[in-house]
């Protein structure tokens, strides 16, 4: 008797382990439980509030990229250096056409350079410039999501830029009339996910530091979605027929800043940028 309970304590044993293995090996999407689910704002949509960032490094290349030596590495040593990293574009391939592949090498070999003839030259974000639709997104830097029903504002740290996003209906119209760093955003939900259509922006933002870059034809469709309860799926098609032979898609996860006094803080780099922009000309460098 002793013995046959033996045996069937440790088949317990067996099938237990086994079905906690399997539970655990189960999808997270299968095993949802509060903890995962989307936070719901009054209204029932998903409650996007918060201070928010990513955690790859698409700002210094969106494509796969090894890692490599600072821009002075005589002077600065491993300083500064380019963190490898796994790019955001999907297939990670850039549509380039022939000309704009051309300008994109142009662009990388540029970078660090500072031509007081043409301000276009160098990366725009060196010089303290906005940094445009999708870059704000995943630049080593928080921003916060600040929601309401008719308007969602979205504050980024790097150089007071911030945008409005309109899900009421607006003349886009005055929007529109002149291109601007940040675009105009129109929004739309389309069940959980947030739809976001940019358009109206400058040609002269990048989208990394790598050169890769757009002209103002620059069309921009972002998508939030709540993947639980802290962290959203970011996607970015980027349609260009000036720049790219086809539309292109980017994604990546975004996290919410869980400390309980979390903010984005300020970074006001324009006295940074004056003397790499200016030179002699520039104020003193701040100390």
């Amino acid at each position: 008797m002793k013995l046959r309970l033996g045996v069937l304590t440790a088949a317990a044993l067996v099938v237990g382990l086994f079905i906690g293995l399997m539970l655990r090996a189960q999808p997270t999407a299968q095993r949802e439980g509060p903890e995962s689910r989307a936070l719901r704002a009054a209204d029932g949509k998903p409650n996007l509030n918060g201070v928010w960032q990513v955690m790859n490094t698409a700002n210094w290349n969106i494509q796969d990229h090894p890692a490599q030596p600072g821009p002075y590495p005589h002077l600065l040593g491993a300083s500064f250096y380019v963190p490898p990293g796994k790019g955001v574009v999907d297939g990670n391939e850039i549509p380039y056409q022939p000309w704009a592949l051309e300008k994109r090498k142009e662009n990388f070999a540029k970078r660090m350079v500072m031509d007081t003839e043409d301000l276009r030259v160098g990366d725009p974000e060196a010089k303290c410039y906005l940094p445009g639709v999708p870059r704000a997104t995943y630049m080593p830097y928080p921003f916060q999501i600040i929601q309401g029903t008719s308007k969602i504002l979205i504050a980024y740290e790097f150089a007071h830029a911030d945008r409005v996003i309109h899900l009421d209906k607006v003349d886009p119209r005055p929007y529109l009339a002149v291109d601007s760093w940040m675009g105009h955003s129109e929004g739309r939900w389309e069940g959980d996910t947030l739809v976001v259509d940019v358009r109206g922006l400058i040609d002269q933002t990048w989208f990394d530091r790598a050169g890769n870059f757009h002209s103002d034809a620059l069309h921009v469709v972002e998508r939030y979605t709540p993947i639980g309860r802290d962290a959203l799926m970011y996607e970015a098609t980027i349609e260009d027929p000036k720049v790219f032979t086809r539309p292109w898609k980017m994604s990546m996860p975004v996290y919410r800043h869980l400390e309980k006094d979390a903010k984005i803080n300020e970074v006001q780099c324009v006295e940074f940028a004056e003397p790499f922009m200016y030179g002699t000309i520039s104020l003193p460098p701040l100390k």
